[in-house]
């Protein structure tokens, strides 16, 4: 039997260890000090029963089960803590878990559960394994098959005959996350929280695009169904994943034929199907890159420092700017710098030079060609403008 023991403490992941190995020497003992180290063990190795922990950095037990029991299904949960609130006992028996055990752990206690639990995984291991591997034959192949038609690649002889007949009509979710590192731990939560969702509100499947894009499939069962599956998926997402992320869902689609082309659209040009973000501190995020660039117009403030200010990946910073503030960042630090010029020019007499230097531009030639351009006017003849109007009202007085 495989076991997997997950606590960020060391002396209790050993000391259960050491317990369990001495009892049951045959048995397979495997540690994690967090769910992300847990997450590639589940991915690698066919876990029977899992011993973890409340609380621990990043994620709770709870949630990691959570989130975990939909694509491990056969796994027997058992919950261990030093916290004996009812609240907790509940919600874990609530979610499936096997038992509840309170820190520390007594010997016999342990020992004779999981011999309860070595029983029970014995009796159900040959119809069970029997059962998951055709699932997952037949889910990895469906999947394989897919992921390369979505991609526009070679797919041989293989029939696509049945995924039309089962979605005649049906849409398209891509989830990217943004990151400069790998995402194991995020890549396996998008996953599972999409796949439950679209199992909960019609019929489809996900499958990963590359380490950081996944893809789902669903035809809903009812009107508001991909709506309430996109408001519940952001939720989630939002709770769990601690990357920024972007959510692109796309029209429907009864074609089967177009999903390489709008799979290629929705990687090119996000903007135009529904464009979704998030961030942690997103919002922040987007006010503390307003103050430093207003603070900063007048140097050579460039979009990678600003998203190095903001600690954002500068592609998704750009998206997330432009849609926070209605305009490219190109376009958004030029104006400010023109509104500047236009009171400097309205309000002092200052040399051009002088202005340009003042609003950001070391060539006085390229600042009278961006001014041109946005209004109009040279800012001699904008000053000049200015002087005149000034004039006229002052006579008419």
């Amino acid at each position: 039997m495989n076991i997997l023991i997950v606590d960020d403490e060391n002396v209790i992941r050993e000391g259960i260890k050491r317990t369990i190995r001495k009892a049951f020497p045959t048995h397979n003992v495997h540690l994690a000090e967090s769910p992300d180290e847990a997450v590639n063990i589940l991915r690698g190795c066919n876990i029977d029963v899992v011993l973890t922990d409340i609380l621990m950095p990043g994620m709770t037990g709870l949630e990691f089960m959570q989130l975990s029991r939909s694509r491990y299904p056969h796994i027997k949960w058992v919950i261990i803590s030093a916290y004996s609130e009812f609240a907790y006992a509940k919600e874990a028996m609530k979610l499936g878990a096997r038992d509840y055990l309170l820190k520390p752990i007594g010997k016999e206690l342990l020992v004779s559960m999981i011999s309860q639990l070595c029983e029970e995984v014995e009796r159900n291991a040959e119809l069970e394994q029997e059962a998951k591997m055709l699932r997952c034959n037949l889910k990895f192949l469906r999947e394989a098959v897919f992921q390369r038609w979505a991609m526009g690649l070679d797919i041989g002889n293989m029939d696509v005959a049945p995924f039309v007949e089962r979605h005649p009509r049906f849409q398209l979710i891509l989830i990217k996350m943004e990151s400069e590192d790998a995402v194991h731990l995020e890549h396996f939560i998008v996953e599972n929280v999409l796949t439950e969702l679209i199992d909960r509100h019609g019929e489809g499947f996900v499958t990963s695009l590359n380490g950081k894009s996944l893809l789902g499939l669903i035809t809903v069962k009812s009107k508001d169904g991909i709506k309430n599956l996109s408001d519940e998926l952001r939720t989630h997402l939002k709770k769990y994943v601690k990357v920024p992320f972007q959510i692109q869902l796309s029209e429907e689609i009864s074609d089967f034929n177009s999903i390489p082309g709008v799979i290629r659209t929705m990687g090119r040009d996000p903007g135009a199907l529904e464009f979704d973000y998030y961030a942690p501190g997103g919002n922040r995020a987007m006010e503390v890159a307003v103050q430093y660039i207003r603070a900063n117009y007048n140097t050579d403030v460039t979009l990678e420092k600003v998203a190095s200010v903001v600690f954002l990946n500068p592609s998704y910073f750009s998206q997330v700017f432009k849609q926070k503030t209605g305009s490219g960042f190109k376009e958004y630090v030029t104006g400010l710098r023109m509104e500047k010029a236009v009171h400097l020019l309205e309000h002092t007499q200052l040399k051009l030079v002088g202005i340009a230097e003042k609003v950001g531009y070391q060539d006085v030639k390229h600042f009278t060609q961006v001014f041109r351009k946005r209004m109009n006017v040279t800012p001699t003849e904008y000053r000049q403008q200015v002087a005149s109007e000034t004039g006229m009202s002052r006579v008419s007085t």
